[in-house]
């Protein structure tokens, strides 16, 4: 069973049809019990990290995960879910993060040319700098869709693919069991589906 983590601040729709599409059964939870038991687990999210990890540590959530994910449980963060895996965020001030991954998450606009529009939206290619199991089933210079106006920094020995946004921007983590995309895997047809099946499918491949 995989779970998909409710904490409030996620398009859990689009993310249950996609699963469901690739035949892969999920359930919505906010309760610890049911992600104790789950194979792995999707920690996705839009919005500000501040309110976000509030939301978790106001549910015990943000605890639970993270010892989930030291038991070596797969678990993948994506968007907002992914910089949540962090250990510091800066979008309106400074706020911890679940620390799962060595790193924070500052303004995009630090990062690349300020010609460049914020936020960061649309199709974007993927360029692929280690193999990884998540990237089984997709190809280099895939594209993906991508909505954000922040990113991950300071991770180099973590990140497993960038895209470029007028400079190198992170856009897929990977550190032992723990995974993030930056960009939707949802709302990236037929590239998306495949990362999300490489997910369920790796199993151990990907710890």
């Amino acid at each position: 069973m995989l779970a998909i983590v409710d904490y409030g601040v996620g398009n859990l729709f689009s993310l249950e049809c996609s699963l469901s599409a690739i035949g892969v059964q999920s359930v919505v939870t906010a309760d610890p019990a049911v992600l104790e038991k789950a194979d792995r687990i999707i920690l996705p999210g839009v919005g500000a990290f501040g309110d976000a990890v509030a939301k978790l540590r106001a549910t015990g959530l943000d605890k639970k995960l993270i010892a989930l994910a030291g038991a070596g449980k797969p678990l993948l963060g994506i968007c907002l879910g992914m910089q949540l895996l962090f250990e510091k965020g800066f979008e309106f001030g400074q706020y911890d993060g679940l620390g799962l991954i060595k790193g924070c998450v500052g303004p995009l606009a630090e990062v690349i040319p300020p010609e460049y529009k914020i936020p960061h939206i649309g199709w974007n290619s993927l360029h692929i700098t280690k193999e990884n199991p998540l990237f089984s089933y997709i190809d280099q210079g895939d594209f993906v869709y991508f909505v954000h106006s922040f990113c991950a920094t300071q991770c180099d020995e973590s990140v497993i693919a960038t895209t470029e946004y007028g400079a190198p921007v992170t856009a897929a983590v990977a550190c032992g069991n723990v995974f993030g995309c930056q960009f939707h895997p949802e709302k990236s047809g037929e590239v998306g589906l495949k990362i999300l099946k490489a997910f369920v499918e790796r199993g151990a491949d990907l710890c």
